[in-house]
C-alpha cells in the first residue's frame, strides 16, 4: 500500500544550548545537511534555553532534538502532536522515558555516532595521565625545570587496560589501544557473553578482579539504579597503587568523595574525570586540587566530527519519521503499537 501524503509539515525543534546568546549557532556542523532538498522538513532553534524542556517551547513541533536539557513528565504536559525526542547523544539518562512512552512519544540516540571520538579521548587521557603531562606541564610553567626527575612516566605497553561495561565505545577503544602493545583487556558486563568479548581480544572477568587487575579502569556503561555509585570504597580498595581510573560515561557511576578520599591517601595513581554527579558545575570541583587528576565539563569527546555525525544521525532519524518509515536508534520502539502514537505518525505516512 502506498503511504500518504503527509498534511502537514514535520517540524523540529532543537533546544537553546545549539546557539549562543545572540541567537548565532554555536556549532559548525549539527546535522542541518540531512534537511537539504526535505521540503516536508521544517526546523528552528528554540530562542530560549532551560534546564529543563517546556511544553510551550516544544510547542507544534514534531519533533524535538535536545542537547542538553532535560526532558520531564512537565515537559510533555498536553504536547498530542509530539512525535519524537532525540537526544544529541547516546546517553539519556536525561530523558524520562517512561513518561514519554505514556505519552506516546518515541526516544531516539544516535547509536554508534560517538564511539571513534570518546574511544579516542579515552585514550588520549591514557596517554596523558602515565606520561604526567599536566604536572610537566606547570613545571615549564613554573619555571623548575630540575623537578622534572620526579614525574618518571610510563608507557601504555605490556599494561592492561579494564573496561566497565562492553558496549560499542569499549569495543573501539580495544582497537585503538591495540597498537600500543598492551598486555591484556578485561571487561565486566553482565549483558555480553565470554564468546563475544573474546572475538575482540577481550576476556571477561568479575567486577573485583578486573579492579585488581587493571592499569587503567575504564568506565564505559550507562547510568541506572545498578550503577549508581557502582565504583565506591570498596570498589577503589581493590585497585591497584599505581592504577589509573577514568570515567567518560556518566557521572554518578563514581562516588566522588570515595575518590577524592582515594586520591588524598594515594591509595591510587590519578584520574580522569569528564562526567560528575552534578552537572554543570559553577566552582571549581574538590578534585580539581590534585595534579594527577585531569578534568573536562563534559565535553573531552566533543569534536567537529563527532557533533557532525551525531547531528547527521538524529537528523537522518528525523527525516525518516517524516517520511513515514521507521528510525535507527529507538530506545522505546514499543511506542510504534501504541494507537496513540501510530495517529500521531499517521499524518506523515506512518502506522
Amino acid at each position: 500500500m502506498p503511504k500518504k501524503t503527509p498534511s502537514e509539515p514535520f517540524r523540529v525543534a532543537f533546544t537553546g544550548d545549539f546557539q549562543d546568546a545572540a541567537g548565532n549557532p554555536k556549532y559548525r556542523d549539527f546535522g542541518l545537511g540531512a534537511f537539504q532538498n526535505q521540503r516536508q522538513i521544517e526546523h528552528r532553534i528554540i530562542p530560549e534555553f532551560s534546564a529543563e524542556l517546556t511544553p510551550e517551547q516544544i510547542g507544534n513541533a514534531a519533533g524535538v532534538v535536545v542537547l542538553t536539557p532535560k526532558v520531564t513528565r512537565r515537559s510533555l504536559f498536553q504536547r498530542s502532536d509530539l512525535v519524537a525526542i532525540a537526544r544529541f547523544g547516546v546517553g539519556y539518562d536525561s530523558v524520562d522515558v517512561e513518561a514519554c512512552t505514556d505519552a506516546d512519544v518515541l526516544v531516539l540516540i544516535a547509536t554508534g555516532a560517538v564511539d571513534r571520538s570518546v574511544a579516542e579521548a579515552t585514550l588520549t587521557w591514557m596517554l596523558a595521565l602515565s606520561h604526567h603531562v599536566r604536572a610537566k606541564d606547570q613545571l615549564v610553567r613554573g619555571g623548575n625545570w630540575e623537578g622534572r626527575s620526579q614525574y618518571m612516566g610510563s608507557e601504555l605497553r605490556r599494561r592492561t587496560l579494564g573496561m566497565v561495561g562492553f558496549g560499542r565505545i569499549a569495543r573501539a577503544l580495544v582497537q585503538l589501544a591495540n597498537s600500543f602493545g598492551m598486555k591484556a583487556f578485561l571487561a565486566f558486563d553482565p549483558l555480553v557473553e565470554p564468546r563475544v568479548a573474546a572475538q575482540h581480544g577481550v576476556e571477561m572477568a568479575s567486577l573485583d578482579d578486573l579492579l585488581a587487575k587493571s592499569d587503567f579502569v575504564s568506565i564505559h556503561c550507562p547510568l541506572d539504579e545498578k550503577t549508581k555509585n557502582l565504583i565506591g570504597e570498596a570498589q577503589l580498595s581493590k585497585m591497584k597503587r599505581e592504577a589509573f581510573l577514568i570515567n567518560t560515561a556518566r557521572g554518578g557511576i563514581v562516588d566522588e568523595q570515595a575518590l577524592y578520599r582515594a586520591l588524598k591517601e594515594r591509595r591510587i595513581a590519578g584520574a580522569a574525570l569528564d562526567v560528575f554527579a552534578q552537572e554543570p558545575l559553577t566552582a571549581p570541583h574538590p578534585l580539581a586540587e590534585f595534579e594527577n587528576v585531569l578534568l573536562a565539563p563534559h565535553c573531552i569527546a566533543w569534536t567537529e566530527e563527532l557533533f557532525s555525525d551525531i547531528g547527521r544521525a538524529v537528523c537522518q532519524a528525523m527525516v525518516e519519521l517524516s517520511r513515514g518509515d521507521k528510525p535507527r536508534g529507538m530506545v522505546n520502539p514499543v511506542v510504534l503499537q501504541h494507537p496513540g502514537f501510530k495517529k500521531k505518525w499517521e499524518r506523515f505516512g506512518g502506522g
